[in-house]
């Protein structure tokens, strides 16, 4: 919902935009967009990784989303990698980065 056209709440936390053309897909996740998804495209760091891991169980994917600037969908889709391939205890458990 916007608050004056530049402001919006989004996940539960107020972001600045240029304009209204944020978009959702069928499951309320927000699309791809260049403002919050900066980092789309490029490899997940050791960092983003441990991020991902360590804060999935206790926040929300749409902060995660913001925090390390890649989509929803990247973030579920590389969390069900990682534990698929035995890697999200590592990850979770690393305190390397956070």
């Amino acid at each position: 919902m916007a608050t004056d056209g530049f402001i919006r709440y989004v996940g539960g936390v107020f972001v600045k935009t240029k304009g209204d053309d944020i978009t959702y897909d069928k499951h309320g996740r927000m699309n791809y967009h260049p403002e919050f998804h900066f980092a789309h495209g490029k490899p997940f760091t050791e960092s983003d990784l441990e991020y991902i891991c360590k804060f999935y169980e206790v926040d929300q994917t749409r902060t995660i989303s913001f925090a390390i600037g890649k989509t929803e969908h990247t973030i579920r889709t590389k969390l069900d990698l990682l534990k698929k391939k035995g890697l999200y205890e590592y990850y979770k458990n690393l305190n390397k980065h956070w």
